[in-house]
């Protein structure tokens, strides 16, 4: 499992706007840059502001997630879609020697911290309720995949998966889904059998080219800004290979279980098949993968406490996530 190293504590956010008060420096932005913390989930999001009113956005990244070079990819797709498909992603700030990724020693630590300075978009995250987002979103999605299939990709372009190893494996990135939260005696049955389940479904499903790929892998709500002339991609840290209907999943994180769903999966279909095709049988397979994305979610509550988000659902999510799965795992049969 990776060392998540964020956490709320005064100390650990006092030393990250150090280190972003430090990034800044590295940047031409102009006279009396300074910084003030948006939101800390991984990564620490800072907003940047100059004495001319200017605006930017600082990542500083959290430890041993990325190498450098991994963030390095990303920003490569996030600039490919920008130029190549005409999906709008922020554009990177270079430092003044050049650099897209400037590490920063932590202070009182003995480590370095990434930090990526981006555009400052604007807009505003769509709510869960917006149909028509949920077909933009689907149609954005379809975009996204379509150029990702016909990328010729940089020669040393590097990112992780989001695969059955990744989810349920000895090293899985976002820790054991046993130990969630509030995972007692029956919820470890109900969810072994789901995981059971995935796996056999999944593997039947394979990994040929039209159906895995690189994707965004975090295609939430709070990641679009829209605005009246269209709609912007943020946050491309978690983008990797996986199936492409993972990006779906991802879209409904932490409300799977929501009534409405079903009727934002259909807007999200309309929008995707306005661009791209897809398969009837891989349509079937839209609750696996949901289920797939959920069981990922109870491993991250667990190992991000201090997250404000698992706080907020906490061991009530494992309950609603064993109902789930055994609504799923009574159709499937």
């Amino acid at each position: 499992m990776v060392e998540h190293d964020l956490s709320t504590s005064g100390d650990v956010i006092e030393r990250m706007a150090e280190v972003a008060r430090a990034a800044i420096q590295e940047f031409e932005f102009g006279e009396g840059s300074t910084v003030e913390l948006l939101n800390v989930s991984e990564n620490a999001t800072f907003l940047v502001r100059n004495n001319a009113g200017e605006k930017a956005i600082l990542r500083v990244h959290r430890l041993g997630y990325h190498t450098t070079h991994e963030i390095e990819s990303e920003l490569d797709w996030m600039e490919a879609l920008r130029l190549e498909a005409s999906v709008r992603t922020p554009k990177v700030f270079a430092s003044i020697d050049g650099r897209r990724v400037v590490s920063i020693r932590e202070p009182r630590m003995d480590n370095e911290r990434q930090c990526v300075m981006f555009e400052f978009l604007d807009g505003d995250a769509p709510q869960e309720q917006d149909l028509e987002s949920f077909e933009q979103l689907g149609s954005l999605t379809a975009r996204m995949h379509q150029h990702a299939r016909n990328w010729s990709m940089p020669k040393h372009f590097s990112r992780f998966h989001w695969d059955l190893d990744s989810a349920f494996g000895s090293n899985c990135r976002w820790g054991r889904w046993q130990d969630g939260l509030g995972v007692g005696i029956e919820e470890k049955r109900i969810l072994r059998r789901l995981e059971e389940t995935l796996r056999n479904r999944l593997l039947l499903f394979g990994k040929s080219s039209d159906r895995y790929g690189l994707i965004h892998a975090d295609t939430r709500l709070a990641n679009l800004l829209v605005t009246p002339f269209g709609v912007s991609v943020i946050d491309f840290d978690d983008c990797g290979f996986s199936w492409y209907l993972y990006d779906l999943a991802t879209a409904v994180s932490f409300f799977e279980d929501s009534p409405q769903v079903p009727e934002l999966i259909d807007r999200w279909l309309q929008g995707y098949r306005s661009v791209a095709v897809l398969p009837e049988e891989d349509e079937q397979e839209i609750w696996t993968f949901i289920l797939f994305r959920r069981l990922l979610l109870v491993a991250w509550i667990g190992s991000h406490g201090a997250a404000e988000i698992a706080q907020e659902l906490g061991a009530s999510y494992t309950v609603r996530s064993c109902e789930l799965a055994e609504r799923y795992l009574g159709d499937v049969r």
